[in-house]
């Protein structure tokens, strides 16, 4: 982007001794050299000179003021800056005045910064006051500023209508209009005094010019190109349409109003800013709907059906919300259409001002219909003047239109119940029950009661009370409830909400508690949320043992009597777990019993009551009737032979007759969808008896071809995984069962509590429990399996990678601009058949020129990828399409198509025999080979014919070229040419085109030469009728004229110039055609590189290859740019890096810098960086003053937010190209369309507005006004995005300390209160100024942080469609290409209903860092790739996973959002605005012909923080609302989709490892009390070997399948099979299975912990770009709970399974069974360092060791952060227990007896013990534990009091307990035979114990915490984790001494840099001085 400098005349002048104001013109959007010109300095140093008068000309800081003042002075202060050096005086009276207004503002200045601010602002305004005075050019101030301002003023006045105001020329306008805007207010201080000053709301509202967002509707901008749009003037002539609108005597307003909206703002109090949000917000929207309307009906008719199109996209929440509740619509129209137009666009402005200013109400989405009821009503009874029914008099709103009433009067008190309730949740560590969140509050409006609140509200109503209820309970009586429901009219109403007020006054307000749901944290959810598909797998397991039992073989052995009748006992246990769900329903809603109707409570009652009479029934009718049959032979022979049946088969038919009701509507949706949506009173009846009818979760079935293929699905995982569960896993145990049943086990090894249990029960128990463990978690399996099948053959479908590599794009490139019409609006049905004709015979295309437009838009992406700089200037000009006229006859493809292809075509002539036709068909067989040898002729052919100028030379050339063609026409070329000289040829011209190029006057001699011997060649050697053109030369005239020309050579004279004579033109004309034509045939003759390698960049290729995939898919055709659908796209920052800073690039912080890191990992991008900008290497670009442009090119690379705003930029980029593309005077454009527009301003300004209609970026920057405050460099680099992208839009929250009477309102703690607003700013010009500022109830940010800061940012956005992009995204010019394509999806049927979320796929960019990273990103690559192609079709069950999704915007917006925000809860809070589209009815798709880039992380602990924020945010989601909405409102199908694509993989994950518990401590069990030994000593089962066997390797099998097949089969699919069996070998190689399964450990932990006893909490990641080392105190912290502890009970449960089970079983059998187990076991210990840079290096390790002691010892306390001390990290490792109840303090307890398990069974294994199995043994046991605590307790006693002043007898008192201690061991082993292996053994039985001890004392810390027993409990915590910490540092300092080992791992960590040739070693010795 090239800068033009244009002096400032006549508004500034240069001032003295410093250099001229300047103005950049950005040229565009880019990120040339130049386009950071556009800051301004705004602190230039003092003048060394000073004008006469002693005036020293400065500029004040106008950017860091006070945040209460900013917005008030700020632009004062700018234009006193600016006026600076041409009239200081005016710019003193502007510092005055800013002055005045901060003084009067706060006048002691109480706010935070104003007293030094004052301060400095004084001191300059009284260094000014009399030097100022001299610079003066009028004899008053009044007429100084009188001057300027008219100066001023006449330059807007000749320029207005000249410049564009958003055009390059426009900053002086801008410059002007401040001025003026500015001195108006200031002039009219001066001359009316302070009245004036009292009076500057008025004064600014009139000076403040040009604050607009999109339109300038009331600045006078109709002269700007988008106003002029036709749409837009139809739009605002419906808004302003205000004919009939009562003017009442009670309006603040008097006489005519402007618009519609100034009636509403003045009717309720809405704020000025928000209306004129909302203004531009229903005028852009109802222009885009005018846009799309077909353009051949009336302009009344157009407008008609827009605005009913509006009306329906707004309301169809609120009037099916009627519908529920059985209300009446405040919506009522007039019949006049005129009229009712004009009242459509009265209700959406209400709803859209009650939007806009709603603020944290917007998440209550029915909360707002109730507001917009009751607004609506009162709005309809204005127009129409009618008389309330309860007052008599005319209908007026209820809170009167004053100033700011509606934020004050309705959103502040609903706001303070939400605040009040988040205090509640105590920053997420409250127990959910314990305070309402957004969804309680807002379901409170799902019922009738919310109506009696009132309107006026009451706020006495016990909605409005947040306190727990007390001792009084007064509860609403049955009648008032009843003839609540009975009122249906509006009188009705009325008489209700009066008899309900006058019910309840005499009464105190209750807390309401939660609302139809409460989020209790337990296990049971699971089972709670989805029971029928439990019930389905324990039925299944019941039916599937009882089959094995009787041995059945074939499916038909099951009708058997006997087989059919035990079989169906299932239904006894069905009966069983209804009725355990209907107890649960009962616990669990307790809490929200008084919200629930009554209704309700019945039916749980009833159901609770018909559980409990079949839980009786089924069972008693089964015993009575088991075996007593009445049987019916068939007539026919048939395969039921004989049909029996009995009482209990009667039973359960009944029992089975709801279920069968739910099996018709099951397979008739419709009939279903209308059931539950009707509001008849039968259909309200059976929806509540299946469920509690609600307002979300009805009508959500699909249609019936989408119902049979989830369906089929199903059928077929269940199918399988039946087939296989009782085949390998349930009929094997069977007959082991038997055998263990038989055998009588009188002797046991330890003290057996239960002798008398029968059949070995504990023996049966620990060999089933495994099994079933796997049985309920193998489905997972089998669901990956054929989700791997489904989704391959999706992808291969919908022609998912057939571009995979440059080769394949070589081959099809033909095909692509017939491919790429899909991207351009289709004329007629004519030319897309022809399109589509031409996609079948793709040879149709190949002889025809290439279309204009693709060619243009190919060479912008090219250009683009220039820009980017993943290209370098060759790759470019090789990969560029020619757009110049020339050969019009074929088409001139880029010349990497055509590399090598003329030599090769050469080579090929050279050495050919035979027949001219044979090697013209071999040449035209490579088609690109054909127009590579064609434009090699033409191009010679028109080159020639420019150089050579001289008659006899032409008429030479022209007979050769006569001779060649003639020769072609008769097929003789090969006779009369010889071939044999081509090479010579070739390189001759190849020597005379560099000759040409070069253009030396100088060399014309040698050109001469050269063309000499290409003649000499070509007669001599090539031709064999040379002689023909010999005889030419010598008939030419010149041979006449002098009788010597005989007597010398001819030759050597031809193409000769003498004085009189010219025969060639050289050097060559300055033509850019000629030139690029001279270059490109160049190329074409020395190019010898292949096509696969150009463009070496493999992001390049990689991009390229998916673009030219993508055109190939399905996807909707495109519209006109004018016509499509407008969007949004909105992206949250909060305090991550917008750029990095140079100092930061080059700091290092102990390891490499970022800008070192960045060169070696994109080397080729350094060079291509280093080549664009023209410099050898880093230091020239420094010392030039480049570093601007060296923090871009570093930034664009890591994930910054100014990469995310480039990529999303793309878009607008990508809507003026095609826009331009459009037109019809520029469809055949041949200039670059940068040129074009460069040249045209006109049109230039016409396609912004274009772009400005239909797209919108808004960066909701929470902190910007905290970070411009306080300086924070990222507030600059912010405005200087916006600067360079003057469309993009930057919202933010202002934070202003209140005053009130001069002194800020003091709080509680001595906190002011603050004013808090939504600011909407963007640059103009060098600034960023201010657009909207919309008040706030209060701060916003009350629950989740990052969906609070989307939902304060989305009134700002405009459009039908809003995508959600992340700032670690990134966007390309290529697929914003395509993003018209994908809006048109909004208005296709997608099954049943249009999309309300469209899905997108994402590339994660990160994954080349390091081997995690690559691990990482084929993990995530899967998952949004098969995966989601798979959730979205068949299984209907997408949701939104995150970004980059788009949403019906409207749709959300008036149902909730794009997310939700409840504290905790909603900690994953994109995966919930998918389940509330849903259950709302809407529909989510995926599709993926478009891309947008996505960083993740790179390293180990990075990983491991996302992964447990996941975890985390599963488990809340487990506990949600809407997952127990969604898994109990699908049909059963549609819920196991729900459930194993969400919360069922974690779940699933989870029982996976506890199967490995389960099994090992069924084992230890075994062997320890001697069953095992005795069972396979006496039986000899030896099958039992082969069953564990088996079973451990389910464990296996689900490391494996689970994270590797869909990975491989998507890996498969984009790049081949052959490679994605490379990568997926390589990547075990490279240890993948071992962070796989270190990931499967993270998730496990953090979904059970937290679903146990919460605490989740956002786990920033910190998104690095650097892959640094981690300290070994650091891992430690990080993964001590979650792997290490469980990874040495592992190893323990090995080694003790080890030890005593040798007696008698194989070594072999314990290797095949537990070999998985210890795999797991040594990857939970050790891979933290394995995954660690760095990990075995010797100084590190040393490092690490101080640190870890350091750490270990270090006391901890209040303020002391976690990192720095043991103590501190130990008691946050605790907070989940702190704030657990009893249930979860009582489970841990449970889990923790585990632990006590090795001391009871170990103790009777002693030697010492004498194989006694005497109880005692284990009590003795206990002695020596608390002998051992003792001994140390009384060391630790003894340091207290000996070890400072009697330190000789604390050294005595040491050596007597030891030596007491080792006489004791002696004595035992002497006398009562004590071993050493006894030693070994109580070391494994009383370490457990001791561990055990600990966690039951943190369970009950509240009862041990003020005893000593607390501080002996931490002491022993530190033991352990001191000696824990050791054990796992000794093999890793070990393993440091060995240099290979650190070379290895270097090795698999960075194994894709060493493939790229990247220098890693230098990169981990952090070798900062390289550059």
């Amino acid at each position: 982007m090239s800068n033009e400098i244009i002096p400032v005349d006549p508004i500034e002048e240069p001032r003295p001794d410093k250099r001229p104001v300047v103005y950049y013109e950005d040229e565009g959007e880019g990120e040339g050299e130049g386009s950071k010109g556009g800051i301004r300095s705004l602190t230039y140093g003092e003048s060394s000179s000073s004008r006469s008068g002693g005036y020293v000309p400065e500029v004040f800081n106008s950017e860091s003021l006070p945040s209460n003042l900013a917005s008030e002075i700020q632009r004062f202060l700018r234009v006193a800056n600016m006026l600076e050096w041409k009239a200081p005086r005016v710019a003193y009276l502007c510092r005055f005045h800013a002055f005045e207004i901060a003084h009067s503002l706060d006048r002691n200045s109480t706010g935070r910064k104003v007293r030094q601010f004052k301060t400095l602002l004084l001191q300059r305004l009284e260094r000014d006051e009399e030097t100022s005075k001299t610079t003066r050019q009028e004899p008053s101030d009044a007429r100084e500023l009188k001057r300027v301002y008219d100066e001023n003023r006449r330059y807007i006045n000749q320029h207005a209508e000249t410049f564009d105001l958003e055009n390059s020329h426009g900053e002086k306008l801008l410059d002007a209009c401040r001025i003026v805007s500015v001195l108006y207010e200031v002039l009219k201080t001066v001359i009316a005094g302070p009245q004036a000053l009292a009076d500057r709301d008025s004064n600014r509202a009139r000076s403040e010019l040009f604050a607009y967002n999109i339109l300038p509707l009331d600045h006078g901008g109709i002269q700007q190109a988008i106003m002029k749009f036709p749409e837009i003037k139809l739009a605002i002539g419906v808004i302003r349409n205000v004919r009939g609108l009562p003017v009442t005597e009670n309006l603040p307003r008097r006489g005519t109003f402007v618009d519609s909206f100034e009636f509403l703002q003045y009717s309720f109090g809405f704020q000025k800013e928000s209306v004129a949000n909302q203004r531009e917000h229903l005028i852009l929207l109802l222009a885009n709907v005018l846009s799309r309307q077909p353009q051949k009906s009336s302009t009344l008719k157009i407008i008609d059906a827009s605005i009913d199109e509006l009306m329906r996209k707004f309301f169809k929440n609120y009037t099916n919300w009627c519908k529920y509740l059985v209300r009446k619509s405040s919506i009522r129209l007039p019949c006049v259409k005129q009229d009712a137009q004009q009242y459509k666009i009265l209700y959406i402005g209400l709803y859209l001002l009650i939007w806009g200013e709603a603020a944290n109400l917007r998440f209550m989405p029915e909360c707002l219909c109730y507001i917009f009821h009751h607004m609506a009503y009162e709005l309809h009874g204005m127009l129409t003047g009618a008389v309330s029914m309860t007052t008599g008099e005319t209908v007026t709103p209820a809170y009167g239109g004053s100033h700011e009433s509606f934020l004050s009067n309705v959103v502040t008190p609903i706001y303070k119940v939400i605040q009040k309730e988040a205090q509640k949740n105590k920053h997420g560590t409250a127990d959910h029950t314990t305070w309402r969140n957004y969804d309680d509050l807002n379901e409170f409006f799902w019922s009738p009661d919310c109506f009696q609140i009132g309107w006026p509200m009451r706020e006495e109503h016990d909605f409005f009370c947040t306190e727990p209820p007390k001792k009084e309970k007064v509860k609403t009586s049955k009648g008032a409830r009843e003839k609540r429901k009975e009122k249906g009219t509006e009188d009705k109403e009325a008489e209700a909400e009066l008899s309900d007020a006058s019910l309840e006054e005499n009464r105190e307000p209750k807390w309401l508690g939660k609302t139809n749901f409460v989020e209790i944290r337990s296990f049971w959810q699971v089972f709670r949320s989805f029971d029928r598909m439990w019930s389905f797998f324990i039925l299944s397991l019941q039916a599937m043992i009882i089959m094995a039992c009787h041995d059945v073989g074939s499916p038909l052995e099951v009708f058997d009597a006997v087989v059919l009748e035990d079989v169906m006992s299932i239904f006894i246990t069905s009966a069983v777990l209804k009725l355990i769900q209907a107890i649960l329903e009962i616990i669990f809603t307790w809490k929200a019993r008084s919200t629930m109707e009554l209704s309700q409570k019945r039916i749980q009652v009833l159901r609770l009551g018909s559980a409990v009479i079949w839980t009786v029934v089924l069972p008693v009718v089964y015993a009575h009737s088991r075996r007593k049959y009445t049987c019916y032979s068939t007539q026919y022979e048939s395969w039921l032979g004989e049909w029996c049946y009995s009482s209990y088969m009667v039973a359960v038919v009944i029992y089975l007759m709801t279920n069968a009701v739910d099996l018709v509507l099951f397979f008739v949706p419709a009939v279903s969808k209308y059931i539950e949506i009707s509001n008849w009173k039968i259909c309200k009846t059976l929806c509540r008896w299946a469920q509690p009818r609600l307002y979300v979760g009805r009508g959500m079935q699909e249609t019936q071809i989408s119902l049979f293929k989830y369906t089929f699905f199903w059928i077929l995982v269940l199918s399988t995984k039946l087939v296989f569960s009782y085949s390998f896993e349930i009929k094997p145990l069977i007959a082991p069962t038997r055998e263990i049943m038989k055998i009588g086990v009188q002797i046991y090894d330890w003290h057996e509590l239960f002798p008398k249990v029968r059949n070995n029960a504990g023996a049966i128990v620990a060999v089933w429990t495994p099994i079933i463990v796997v049985y309920f978690m193998d489905t997972q399996i089998w669901y990956s399996v054929y989700c791997t099948i489904c989704g391959g053959l999706y992808g291969i479908l919908h022609h998912l990678g057939e571009i995979r590599t440059l080769g394949m794009l070589r081959s099809r490139f033909h095909s692509l601009p017939s491919a790429f019409n899909r991207l351009i609006p289709q004329q007629s049905k004519k030319s897309r058949t022809n399109n589509f004709l031409q996609n079948i015979f793709c040879k149709a295309s190949k002889s025809e020129v290439l279309d204009q437009k693709f060619v243009l838009v190919w060479n912008q992406i090219i250009s683009n990828f220039r820009s980017e700089d993943l290209i370098s200037n060759r790759e470019m000009d090789l990969m560029t399409i020619p757009t110049s006229g020339l050969f019009p006859g074929f088409i001139r493809w880029p010349i990497f198509l055509l590399a090598n292809k003329f030599s090769t075509a050469v080579s090929t002539a050279k050495d050919f025999v035979g027949k001219d036709e044979k090697l013209f068909k071999r040449i035209r067989k490579d088609e690109y080979m054909y127009f590579s040898v064609k434009e090699c002729y033409e191009s010679v052919k028109y080159i020639l014919e420019i150089l050579i100028v001289g008659d006899l030379e032409k008429s030479i050339v022209s007979n050769i070229v006569n001779e060649i063609e003639r020769s072609i026409e008769e097929s003789s070329f090969l006779k009369e040419f010889k071939m044999s000289a081509l090479p010579a040829l070739q390189s001759k011209f190849v020597e005379l085109l560099e000759l040409l190029v070069e253009g030396n006057e100088n060399q014309c001699g040698k050109v001469v030469e050269v063309l000499q011997d290409i003649f000499e060649l070509l007669t001599n050697d090539m031709m064999e009728n040379g002689h023909r053109i010999m005889d030419l030369i010598e008939s030419s005239p010149e041979a006449g004229e002098d009788s010597s020309f005989f007597t010398r050579e001819i030759e050597p004279q031809l193409f000769e110039s003498v004085a009189s004579h010219t025969s060639i033109y050289f050097p060559l004309p300055d033509d850019g055609t000629l030139i690029e034509q001279i270059k490109r045939l160049h190329l074409l003759l020395t190019m010898k590189d292949k096509a696969m390698d150009i463009p070496a960049n493999l992001e390049a290729r990689r991009r390229i290859s998916f673009f030219a995939t993508s055109l190939f898919m399905d996807m909707p055709s495109a519209p006109e740019v004018g016509s499509m659908l407008s969007f949004s796209v909105m992206t949250p920052h909060y305090m991550e890096d917008v750029n990095f800073s140079l100092k930061e690039l080059q700091s290092s912080k102990g390891q490499v810098s970022i800008i070192f890191y960045m060169q070696k990992i994109f080397p080729d991008e350094w060079k291509n960086f280093l080549e664009r900008m023209g410099y050898q290497n880093f230091n020239e670009l420094i010392d030039d003053g480049k570093e601007e442009e060296i923090r871009r090119w570093a930034s664009f690379r890591g994930q910054t937010l100014s990469r995310t705003v480039r990529g999303i930029m793309y878009y607008r980029q990508a809507l003026k190209l095609q826009a331009l593309l459009e037109r019809p005077e520029y469809k055949d454009v041949l200039e670059d369309v940068n040129v074009v527009e460069k040249n045209n301003p006109k049109l230039s300004a016409e396609l912004d507005a274009l772009a400005d209609m239909k797209f919108t970026f808004v960066v909701s920057c929470q902190m910007f006004g905290s970070h411009k405050a306080s300086g924070d460099p990222r507030a600059e680099d912010i405005k200087e995005l916006m600067i360079r992208y003057p469309a993009l839009r930057v919202a933010y929250i202002e934070e202003k300390e209140e005053i009130v009477g001069d002194k800020p309102q003091k709080l509680v703690g001595d906190e002011p209160p603050k004013v808090y607003s939504s600011v909407l700013a963007k640059a103009v010009g060098s600034f960023d100024q201010v657009i909207y500022r919309i008040k706030l109830p209060g701060p916003p940010i009350i629950g989740e942080g990052k969906p609070e800061n989307q939902n304060h940012a989305i009134i700002f956005t405009r459009g039908d469609a809003l995508q959600t992009i992340d700032m670690n995204q990134d966007n390309y010019l290529e697929e914003a290409l395509k993003v018209r394509n994908l809006l048109q999806e909004f208005l296709q049927n997608h099954g049943r209903r249009p999309p309300t979320i469209l899905g997108l796929r994402e590339h994660i960019f990160t994954g080349s860092v390091s081997s995690l990273a690559w691990f990482m990103s084929y993990q995530e690559t899967s998952f949004v790739t098969i995966g989601q192609r798979l959730l979205a079709n068949p299984l209907r069950v997408r949701f939104h996973y995150g970004h980059p999704d788009v949403f019906d915007r409207l749709f959300h917006i008036t149902r909730g959002g794009i997310s939700k925000a409840s504290k905790t809860i909603n900690l994953s809070e994109d995966v919930f605005a998918g389940f509330n589209s849903t259950l709302r009815r809407g529909c989510i798709t995926y599709h993926e012909y478009l891309q947008v880039g996505k960083g993740r992380d790179v390293g180990l602990n990075q990983i491991s923080k996302f992964e447990a924020k996941v975890a985390n945010g599963n488990s809340e989601q487990t506990i949600s609302r809407d997952i127990h909405r969604l898994g109990r409102r699908f049909d059963f199908f549609r819920m196991l989709s729900c459930y194993f694509t969400t919360i069922g993989f974690y779940f699933s994950s989870l029982i996976s490892v506890l199967g490995i518990y389960v099994f090992l401590y069924g084992q230890l069990y075994l062997v320890l009390s001697g069953l095992q030994k005795a069972l396979l000593i006496e039986a000899r089962m030896h099958n039992i070997e082969s069953l564990e066997t088996a079973l451990a390797s389910q464990s296996f099998i689900q490391l494996g399948l689970l994270t590797g097949l869909p990975m491989v089969m998507e890996i498969g699919l984009e790049k081949g099979f052959l490679t994605a069996l490379k990568d997926f070998v390589l990547m075990q190689l490279q240890l993948a299975a071992v962070f796989f399964t270190f990931s499967l450990g993270t998730k496990t932990h953090h979904f059970g912990r937290t679903l146990m006893y919460g605490g989740a909490q956002y786990i920033p990641t910190g998104r690095k770009v650097v892959v640094f080392h981690a300290s070994f105190t650091d891992n430690y912290r990080l993964y001590s709970r979650s792997h290490f502890v469980k990874g040495f009970e592992l190893l323990l449960l090995l080694v003790v399974y080890d030890l005593f089970r040798r007696s008698y079983q194989s070594s072999m059998a314990y290797v095949l069974i537990t070999y998985s187990v210890w795999f797991m076991t040594i990857t939970w210990l050790f891979a933290p360092f394995l995954f660690n840079p760095s990990g075995f290096d010797w100084d590190k390790i040393v490092d690490d060791w101080k640190g870890w002691n350091k750490w270990i010892n270090e006391q901890g306390g209040i303020g002391i952060r976690q990192d720095k001390s043991w103590q501190s990290w130990w008691n946050d490792e605790q907070a989940h227990l702190r704030r657990s109840g009893y249930g979860a303090r009582l489970f841990e307890i449970l889990l923790s007896i585990r632990f006590f398990l090795y001391q009871y069974g170990l103790v009777y294994h002693l030697d010492i013990s004498q194989q006694s199995k005497n109880f005692l043994v284990y009590v003795l046991s206990w002695v020596v534990i608390l002998a051992v605590f003792l001994t140390v307790k009384a060391v630790n006693i003894g340091r207290q009091l000996f070890s400072a002043n009697y330190h000789l007898m604390f050294r005595f008192f040491k050596a007597f307990l030891f030596l007491s201690v080792f006489a004791i061991v002696i004595t035992l082993s002497v006398i009562c035979e004590l071993s050493s292996m006894d030693i070994l053994v109580c070391c494994l039985a009383f370490l457990p114990t001791g561990w055990g001890l600990i966690l039951v004392a943190q369970a009950v810390r509240p009862i041990t915490e003020n005893t000593g027993f607390w501080h002996f409990t931490e002491v022993l915590a530190q033991a352990y984790d001191f000696g824990m910490g050791t054990i796992l540092f000794s093999p890793i300092s070990v393993l440091a001494w060995l240099p290979i080992i650190s070379a290895f791992q270097t090795r698999f960590l960075f194994n894709q840099a060493f493939n790229r040739h990247l220098q890693i070693q230098p990169i981990l010795a952090g070798r900062k001085k390289q550059r």
